[in-house]
């Protein structure tokens, strides 16, 4: 599949908390690209982003809900998974008391990964809500952006699938017991309700834990958000060589004769870059000691370093969560933290796609 037809940044309009007039959605085939880095989902190719970081406080939760608003209100359908306990995600778009009455009970990721094993309850796509004010925003561009939210008590699943990890009497009952949980987000994301997104953007934990491995083997893509300073960029490489093991052992155990994998296959995500977020600027670039950390970086990290940054500012981004439309699609057009927000959406769509595009 070719990746001529995408034209997310070209449509886009000046933005205004009024409905607008409907247009056709792009083809799912705008997002396309190279079979060498994309996963099959029972014979579709899936765009499937885990947003990630050692570090908590670097942006990663305005990073993943201002990517995905901005690409559906270019005219796609987006999804967006919250696996991050603290459920900053989701309070982007619902109020605590819209969660505690709407989501708490029976539409969150924590009921899918309860039970003896992920998805055997409840199949995945029974937990997707359609947010309504970002998606009444959205509405005119053809653009649709899901979610699937998160609890406070997916904090403890780690535990429960490590539990579930143990107990086999032989080697190849224990490698298929490792298979079918750590591909179980895989697997719920195969469903063919998941076939019409354009882009799932999951947002993980600061952690390395089971649930953010059952993320990364359901990835065919890594996006890691970093503060530009020393305490945020030190685990970068570590966690590049993290998931760099996770590849290998599982995809060992793909291998193993003597262990049913069930079909799946070998895994390959590819990280995107690093993001710099929180970046202060003076006359139009980052402040010199901001400067001095993401060149570093550039020099001496395996990781490749995105150019696009994400904007400190207060002003946009302190309240985020309260109106419910995160704050890059509802800034005017020459905004300057908003401009520089849609090039760096621009440069994350041909990460992954090869196309060039340019708002």
């Amino acid at each position: 599949m070719g990746c001529q037809g995408l034209h997310l940044a070209l449509s886009s309009k000046v933005r205004k908390l009024t409905p607008r007039t409907p247009r056709s959605r792009p083809s799912i085939a705008s997002l396309a690209e190279p079979e060498s880095t994309s996963r099959h989902f029972r014979g579709r190719l899936v765009h499937v982003v885990s947003v990630m970081n050692y570090k908590g406080g670097v942006g990663k939760t305005t990073l993943t809900a201002n990517l995905g608003a901005e690409i559906a209100n270019r005219g796609h359908k987006v999804l967006l998974l919250d696996l991050d306990p603290q459920a900053n995600l989701t309070f982007s778009f619902y109020s605590v008391d819209e969660w505690q009455s709407e989501l708490r009970k029976e539409r969150t990721i924590k009921r899918w990964y309860d039970g003896e094993m992920p998805g055997r309850n409840v199949p995945l796509a029974k937990l997707v809500v359609t947010p309504p004010r970002v998606n009444e925003f959205v509405q005119g561009s053809g653009g649709q952006l899901d979610l699937i939210s998160s609890h406070l008590g997916l904090i403890d699943i780690d535990l429960l699938l490590a539990a579930r990890l143990g107990g086999g009497t032989t080697l190849a009952e224990s490698k298929r017991k490792y298979i079918q949980l750590h591909s179980c987000l895989a697997d719920g994301l195969s469903d063919p309700a998941f076939r019409e997104y354009d882009l799932v953007l999951i947002d993980c934990a600061p952690n390395f834990g089971l649930v953010t491995k059952t993320a990364i083997v359901a990835s065919n893509h890594v996006l890691m958000p970093a503060k530009a300073d020393y305490l945020s960029t030190l685990g970068i490489d570590y966690l590049a060589g993290s998931c760099d093991k996770l590849v290998a052992e599982y995809n060992d155990y793909i291998d193993y004769n003597g262990a049913d994998n069930g079909g799946r296959q070998k895994i390959s995500p590819r990280f995107l870059g690093v993001v710099f977020t929180m970046i202060q600027t003076y006359a139009g670039r980052p402040i010199v000691t901001q400067q001095n950390h993401i060149e570093q970086v550039r020099l001496n990290s395996e990781v490749p370093i995105l150019n696009g940054v994400l904007r400190n500012s207060p002003r946009h981004f302190g309240d985020a969560g309260a109106s419910g439309i995160p704050a890059m699609v509802r800034a005017p057009m020459d905004d300057d933290v908003a401009v520089d927000f849609r090039r760096l959406t621009n440069e994350f769509v041909k990460a992954f796609t090869g196309h060039k595009d340019t708002a």
